[in-house]
């Protein structure tokens, strides 16, 4: 099993930049896909990015392409979520979730362990 625990979020004017981070519990992190998806009030959740285990081949939600970089330090347990140039669309709360199988990795589904979630605000 598996225990995430996402940091980073707060308050940010429009065209700032976070970083989140997602610690892992356990040895074998380095095993799971992981997948940063966000909700915001009043709407599903939905796919942000994600990185395979192994290769590290990434995906990224058209919303965020080119503005936000996911990464994964497996020396460390963590996995981040860098994201530049902030809209206020961007505001919801972001959760981190880890895989151990799947193919699809930018569907919610596939995930099996999920983390507490972390606010992100954007001000316009």
């Amino acid at each position: 099993q598996v225990q995430l625990v996402e940091s980073g979020g707060g308050l940010v004017q429009a065209g700032g930049s976070l970083r989140l981070s997602c610690a892992a519990s356990g040895r074998t992190f380095s095993s799971y896909h992981m997948g940063w998806f966000r909700q915001a009030p009043g709407k599903e959740r939905e796919f942000v990015a994600a990185i395979r285990r192994s290769i590290g081949t990434t995906y990224y939600a058209d919303s965020v392409k080119g503005r936000s970089t996911i990464s994964r330090d497996n020396a460390k347990n963590t996995v981040y979520l860098q994201m530049n140039s902030l809209k206020p669309e961007d505001t919801a709360v972001y959760y981190c979730a880890a895989a151990p199988l799947g193919y699809d990795i930018t569907h919610d589904q596939t995930y099996d362990y999920w983390g507490q979630g972390t606010q992100v605000t954007v001000s316009s």
